[in-house]
């Protein structure tokens, strides 16, 4: 199969792509490096079924071009983050909804598979834990800006299923719940890396607000098996699906664990939400998936222990510390 993944050079995109091409597959990752890295797919250079694009998915001809020869595509390409959700609202809205809305046309004139990755933050302040898919959406007032993201990515969700019922354009949506691992960034506010870099270097670890709302993190291996088994189920289709790990721990339960796990001096200091994005910012309290979804299409469930988690993060910014620190080789020639 041919894939062609929009925001490849991210995170997950990252991942996604080195999982389809261990397995065979031929990628062809769009993106124009907004929030992602060349350095996150380096060394996915090697494989011959790999292509890359460095541009936006706004450039209707080339998008046109790779969706054609795609067989499935997957949209990962989004403004993420609270910190630029919270800086960068007009960036926010027109990229997650004028972003999705081109890729769906254009997958719509070739009938190219579309799986969209949307978000738990949809659910907004529902309190109805574990959350569901047909849960009800509760968000908060269009005055905070923080809300943006939750709102650009339900149009998109209504979008994609409009697509599917009105135009028949197969698609899936997937709501993703704190997807954490290696290559993850955290430059627009990610709580785990941003604990991890701030234990390592034996600096506060700071927990934003009172540290007691609580969240499921889910290994990105995981995330990327969900996805995978989804594209691979004729079932999905028309379906909105929830992906998270259903371990709970609260923020400040999650320094503490990160303190450990590194064998950190850093001490847990709570800074409050005013100071650390805007006056009057919103959280949400609880953030859990119910997973029965997932499960019943794909017979597959997240499973990564948290501490499992912790230790690769932690692992990898290891590395990346080491190989800053090494001395650099530099060839001499003979005059």
């Amino acid at each position: 199969m041919r894939y062609l993944i929009t925001g490849g050079a991210g995170f997950v995109g990252s991942h996604l792509a080195e999982k389809l091409l261990e397995r065979g597959d031929s990628v062809v990752l769009l993106d124009n490096l907004s929030t992602g890295s060349m350095e996150n797919i380096r060394h996915l250079k090697s494989f011959e079924r790999l292509q890359y694009h460095l541009d936006s998915i706004e450039n209707k001809q080339v998008l046109a071009e790779l969706v054609d020869d795609a067989d499935i595509v997957v949209h990962l390409a989004a403004a993420v983050g609270v910190r630029l959700i919270v800086e960068s609202p007009v960036r926010t809205i027109e990229t997650n909804v004028n972003g999705t809305q081109l890729i769906l046309e254009a997958a719509h004139k070739k009938r190219k598979l579309v799986l969209t990755a949307s978000t738990s933050e949809v659910y907004g302040k529902n309190t109805q834990v574990p959350f569901h898919e047909d849960a009800d959406l509760v968000l908060g007032p269009t005055t905070k800006g923080r809300w943006s993201y939750a709102a650009s990515k339900a149009l998109d969700e209504f979008l994609a299923l409009a697509y599917w019922k009105e135009k028949k354009l197969p698609v899936i949506v997937v709501r993703l719940f704190n997807t954490v691992g290696p290559r993850q960034t955290g430059r627009y506010g990610m709580v785990l890396p941003s604990f991890v870099n701030q234990a390592l270097e034996h600096q506060p670890i700071t927990v934003y607000g009172s540290g007691k709302q609580s969240r499921c993190f889910c290994d990105v291996r995981d995330t990327v098996g969900g996805l995978i088994r989804l594209m691979d189920c004729e079932r999905a289709i028309g379906e909105v699906v929830n992906i998270g790990n259903t371990e709970e721990i609260t923020i400040e339960g999650l320094a503490q664990v990160v303190k450990e796990r590194t064998q950190s001096r850093s001490e847990i200091v709570y800074v409050p939400y005013e100071q650390a994005y805007e006056p009057g910012f919103e959280d949400m309290q609880r953030r859990v998936p119910c997973v029965d979804k997932l499960h019943a299409l794909t017979g597959f469930r997240p499973q990564t222990p948290l501490s499992e988690i912790v230790d690769r993060v932690s692992a990898y910014f290891r590395e990346k510390r080491a190989a800053a620190a090494a001395p650099r080789t530099v060839a001499s020639s003979a005059d």
